[in-house]
């Protein structure tokens, strides 16, 4: 009888020093997988832009080394590191060993960082304690500094010399550590990007970047925006702009809430309209808001606002037309708005959102102020806008109004979820983005459900080995539950039969799925089991096959646990590269278990979550080569398969299960 886990007293802990970083990466950077290597990376990088803001250095260099490690340069004061009284300690321990400390708590509008990108002090000291190793080198007060650190640590001590030159400034090289992040190589295009965006939204910034190509070769690439936002927008768009660019600013001061306190917002915005392409990006104090929040918000209700208002005043809309609606108006938008406040609330340290109501009121109210205005001195302009976007509004509707007919022909009005038992739908009727799982058994089912992101991941069981479709007759199949089923869920009908009332001709158009993905156990079941779903699909509906909507989720034959980090290997020579890398560390091998066996997390992590599982398309190409083996080994041709097994058996005896 297994022992039961004891939970007393001691067994609560809490973490000390770099630990608290290492252990629980994605606490602070939102993930321990490249996406959070990516953000540590930019925490060092808005410490240089902060300064660069303030006025202190007008360029920052970043270089992008062959072996994953960067380096940081900017040309401001140089980070405090010498002795702090007050504090009794050295400035460097708080910058790069202490959680929540730093110099820009105070953030009034006569502070050092009155607009300030980082906030909170902690990505400095929690890049730091992520690393392989930082090497930081500062020049201030006449005096350089030099710390290097590894996994978190000083090693030696800070050492304290002349400056070598007259220009100040803070130096970083560091490789973050592979024993905290699943991946550190951070790609090319995403320096690029983000070096990009910010020289957009700090105009007059130039940004530097090295990117190692040999092993003394640098290409280097600046960034470079005059005007911001404006100069952005004016690029992205061309000639194919509709309306000309406008670029609108203001100031206001205010709170989010009665009792908290009075703070300064900077807000910029340049758009235009176009036919042929749109966008909408939001900046706050540099960052880019890849979610939004505050400011998407407001342009969405200002916009909306504005442009029904006209299209109402002026006799736009038709007899008994519904109103627009925000994608109406965002299918022609192209903007780029920029704040800049001296109180914000992120929605969380990568900096991704941010929730200020003040932020949100104002943007909306100067918005749509200069809107108005906008649209009584630029009369054409007005009618230019107003007109495309009632053309979206319409195409919208009558495509709607085709899908739903098309869909209400195909399909009847009832919800498929309703008529297929163990099926569970996902949210999204964006069919562009829902995938559906087609798994093993109902064990299955239960942690795929757990794991999978409910917004567009559906989950359809299937129990057993289903009916050989290559060799039956299309009577036996339509009256097989499974098989019936499964092709109401995809929705598209059947190709190359009579169809029956329940399953109407094929439709490519009905499909209600952007990937059918088979995901089955890494056992030799389960691998009879995709090959029989594979095969039916290719007897009933081969133009999913051909179109590429057919994948395969490869699950992990292995799972290697260490003391900080859990690996998983999809076949052995993946094992043997991962035990290689540990070396000396102690580790459990496990051999993976079947799907219903799993955790959620490990469900999300390895076989559902688009970041970090491995697809395998059913290429169109194979299509014929898949028929040709299916039908030798599970068709009629019984002394071809017999032939095939006495050549080719031994090649699979490690599949087989023999004692």
């Amino acid at each position: 009888m297994a022992k039961k886990p004891v939970y007393d007293n001691e067994s609560i802990k809490s973490l000390k020093g770099a630990e608290r970083v290492r252990r629980r990466p994605g606490v602070i950077f939102g993930s321990d997988g490249l996406d959070g290597c990516e953000h540590a990376m930019f925490e060092i990088l808005s410490n240089a832009i902060d300064e660069a803001r303030q006025g202190f250095g007008n360029r920052v260099l970043v270089t992008r080394h062959a072996d994953d490690s960067i380096e940081i340069e900017d040309f401001g004061r140089g980070v405090p590191v010498d002795w702090n009284p007050r504090e009794n300690r050295y400035n460097w321990e708080l910058v790069y060993c202490e959680l929540y400390a730093g110099g820009k708590y105070d953030n009034a509008e006569d502070a050092n960082y009155a607009f300030s990108l980082g906030l909170n002090g902690l990505g400095a000291c929690a890049t730091q304690y992520a690393s392989e190793y930082m090497d930081v080198t500062v020049r201030r007060d006449g005096f350089r500094y030099d710390l290097h650190f590894e996994h978190g640590e000083l090693v030696g001590e800070m050492k304290k010399a002349p400056a070598d030159r007259r220009q100040t400034g803070t130096h970083y090289h560091f490789r973050p550590d592979l024993a905290v992040f699943t991946d550190i190589r951070i790609p090319d295009e995403f320096y690029r990007d983000t070096l990009r965006r910010q020289a957009v939204v700090n105009a007059g910034l130039t940004f530097v970047y090295r990117n190692q190509t040999g092993e003394k070769t640098y290409e280097t690439t600046e960034f470079f925006y005059e005007n911001g936002i404006a100069d952005y927008v004016t690029e992205l768009v061309g000639t194919e702009a509709l309306t000309p660019v406008q670029v609108w600013n203001t100031q206001r001061r205010g709170r989010d809430r009665a009792d908290k306190p009075e703070y300064t917002v900077k807000l910029e915005a340049a758009f235009c309209f176009s036919r042929a392409q749109s966008f909408q990006q939001y900046y706050h104090n540099s960052s880019w808001l890849e979610y939004g929040g505050a400011p998407a918000s407001a342009v969405k209700s200002a916009f909306l606002s504005a442009i029904d208002a006209y299209c109402r005043n002026n006799a736009k809309y038709a007899k008994n037309e519904a109103k627009i609606t925000a994608q109406d108006i965002f299918d022609c938008l192209c903007i780029v708005t920029s704040g800049f406040s001296t109180y914000t609330s992120y929605e969380n340290q990568t900096k991704k959102a941010i929730t200020n109501r003040f932020i949100q009121e104002a943007m909306t109210d100067f918005l749509r102020e200069r809107l108005e205005v906008y649209f009584i001195e630029n009369r054409a302009d007005a009618d230019k806008i107003a007109e495309q976007v009632l053309v979206n509004k319409r195409s919208r509707e009558q495509a709607e109004s085709t899908r739903q007919s098309l869909k209400k022909k195909l399909a009847g009005t009832i919800d498929i979820s309703n008529r297929v038992e163990k099926f569970v739908d996902c949210r999204t009727r964006d069919t562009s983005r829902r995938e559906l799982y087609i798994v093993e058994g109902d064990s299955a089912l239960g942690s795929c459900k757990m794991g999978r992101d409910a917004e567009f991941q559906a989950i359809m069981p299937v129990r057993g080995k289903i009916l050989n479709c290559l060799k039956a007759e299309y009577g036996r199949i339509f009256k097989n539950d499974i098989i019936t089923d499964l092709l109401r869920v995809l929705g598209c009908g059947v190709e190359g039969a009579k169809h029956t009332k329940d399953l109407p001709p094929f439709d490519l158009n009905a499909l209600n799925w952007a990937k059918v993905i088979i995901c089955t156990d890494a056992d030799v079941d389960g691998f009879h089991i995709r090959t029989m779903i594979i095969a039916m699909l290719y007897r009933l509906t081969p133009t999913l096959i051909n179109e590429g909507y057919v994948y395969i989720a490869e699950s992990p034959l292995f799972e290697i646990n260490t003391k900080n980090a859990t690996y998983f290997a999809y076949n052995e020579q993946e094992k043997t590269q991962i035990l290689q890398k540990l070396g000396n560390t102690k580790y459990t091998l496990n051999r993976s278990k079947g799907l219903g066996e799993n955790e959620p997390d490990m469900m999300w992590r390895t076989t559902m979550n688009p970041a970090t599982r491995r697809l395998i398309r059913v290429m169109p190409e194979e299509a014929a080569h898949t028929a040709e083996i299916l039908e030798l080994l599970i068709g009629d041709n019984l002394a071809g398969r017999r032939d095939y097994i006495a050549e080719n058996g031994a090649l699979y005896l490690e599949l087989a299960d023999i004692s």
